[in-house]
């Protein structure tokens, strides 16, 4: 009888609720916003970071141009000059071609590999769009590189360098080369290399 008068005289049970229509929509915000700054973060990331595939074409691409240019000749007469093959020796300068001095731009016409550094731009230090045939990116021998979205620039500057014993190479002895590779106009690749006149009128 004690133990159900005991029952009886219970409090009643606070009776549980769930979470408001209110309370809902602002948990629902609150998800939302945090959600919203998390992608943007990942998208943000995505587009700024180099996709691997295209770094290694570019690099390809980068590796194989630079090698053309730095295997051109660098000599003070244009190969097709009369006198390229006379004037043999490193101390005979420019003035020694019969007409045609080697500076920037493709003097002879030429097509590619050119038979020079310099015709590979049609001015010092300033960069340009390049190895293009038919306005299409191209190789060596002219064929088109197959890889879309690929845009190359290149750059050819004077430069002065430190050669053997630290000895320093006039600026107009070397040249500083420098081919960037873009994907869909974003830069990805840069590489620079130099090229000395190590032996200047020497026939190939």
């Amino acid at each position: 009888m004690s133990t159900d008068c005991a029952r009886l005289r219970r409090p009643p049970l606070a009776r549980q609720r769930g979470i408001s229509f209110i309370e809902l929509i602002i948990f629902m915000v609150i998800i939302g916003v945090g959600l919203a700054g998390i992608l943007n973060a990942m998208n943000l990331t995505t587009r700024t970071s180099a996709d691997p595939l295209v770094r290694k074409q570019a690099l390809m691409l980068a590796e194989g141009l630079m090698e053309e240019v730095q295997l051109a000749r660098f000599t003070f007469c244009d190969a097709t000059d009369a006198r390229v093959e006379e004037a043999k020796a490193a101390a005979l300068g420019g003035e020694n071609c019969a007409s045609l001095v080697e500076n920037a731009g493709n003097e002879g016409g030429g097509t590619r590999p050119f038979d020079n550094v310099n015709d590979y731009v049609a001015a010092y230090s300033t960069p340009t769009q390049a190895f293009l045939n038919a306005g299409k990116l191209s190789d060596a021998a002219g064929q088109e590189i197959a890889l879309p979205g690929y845009t190359v620039m290149l750059s050819i500057s004077p430069t002065g360098a430190l050669g053997p014993a630290g000895r320093q190479v006039p600026q107009t002895e070397a040249l500083a080369i420098r081919v960037s590779v873009f994907f869909n106009n974003v830069e990805s690749v840069v590489l620079e290399g130099y090229r000395v006149r190590y032996a200047p009128n020497s026939p190939p």
